[in-house]
């Protein structure tokens, strides 16, 4: 594969476009935004006015948008990639999407010739610009294999978790646990604090012990204790992740106490932080 198409150009995408083209592919991208696309062109990326004329000029389409419902549009939708994609193209979501949605829309691409591998990221705008992100990859073994020297491009480590759906599964459950990380981590704080202690010295003594966590040794230091919060995700998204968990609970009926009432706080938190706050800033919530 030589010519891969990008689809949503925002912090996410447009890093993971120019790392292809770094990597020597010939990249196509589009955004629905037509700003968007006009500065990125001016930046070096060839970028095209719609999904029609991307999809027939390449082999794999990168997706990198913000909700199922917008990834079902671009497939599904007048103009998009089941309409103008040709039997063996392999698109890679990497959103944090709904499972139940991945599955059903594989199973519609594959009817038609084509096939989804669903590869949810992490490592934020740095990590997708500097190709140094972590996936989560969902899809047949034999797919996977052959997209590997892609992914190798636009990420630093790549784990195969089982079939189509599964990789959404995994990143659900990894942003469940890191959003009850900085929801303990916050309140770890506020307890150093009423103590007379400094929470940045307290913390690093966590971080040299078994509560060590990514919210700890980098969250932590990179944006919270220094109030930059400027990771580049937001509220808005981590809360709709988080409700996609709470689904994915229902769904299978696990018993989940903990869980749960992380993502009913996440939900409350609605109250005092706005969407496009920093998703660190829940460190410092309190329900009133």
């Amino acid at each position: 594969m030589k010519k891969i198409g990008v689809i949503g150009l925002g912090n996410m995408g447009r890093g993971m476009a120019f790392s292809l083209q770094r990597g020597g592919y010939e990249v196509l991208g589009y955004d629905a935004q037509e700003s968007t696309r006009t500065a990125l062109a001016q930046q070096g990326l060839h970028c095209v006015d719609s999904i029609a004329a991307l999809a027939p000029a390449v082999e794999m389409v990168v997706l990198s948008l913000p909700t199922s419902d917008i990834v079902e549009q671009v497939v599904e939708g007048e103009g998009g990639l089941l309409q103008h994609g040709a039997p063996g193209l392999v698109i890679v979501d990497t959103t944090t999407a709904d499972p139940n949605s991945t599955r059903r829309l594989a199973a519609r691409l594959q009817a038609a010739g084509m096939e989804l591998v669903d590869a949810p990221v992490s490592g934020g705008p740095k990590g997708a610009a500097t190709a140094t992100m972590g996936m989560v990859i969902g899809g047949s073994a034999e797919t996977v294999a052959r997209i590997e020297p892609v992914l190798a491009v636009m990420s630093a480590k790549r784990v195969h978790v089982g079939p189509v759906g599964a990789g959404h599964v995994a990143k659900l459950l990894n942003n469940l646990v890191t959003g009850t990380h900085l929801l303990i981590a916050g309140e770890a704080a506020r307890i150093a604090a009423a103590a007379g202690l400094d929470a940045r010295q307290i913390f690093q003594g966590l971080a040299a012990g078994s509560a060590n966590s990514k919210v700890i040794e980098v969250f932590y230091p990179t944006w919270i204790f220094n109030e930059a919060f400027d990771s580049g995700f937001t509220m808005k998204l981590m809360r709709k992740d988080l409700r996609l968990a709470m689904n994915l609970i229902e769904e299978t009926r696990s018993t989940t106490p903990l869980a749960r009432e992380a993502g009913r706080l996440w939900a409350r938190s609605v109250e005092g932080l706005a969407d496009a706050e920093d998703f660190n800033r829940i460190v410092n919530y309190i329900e009133h």
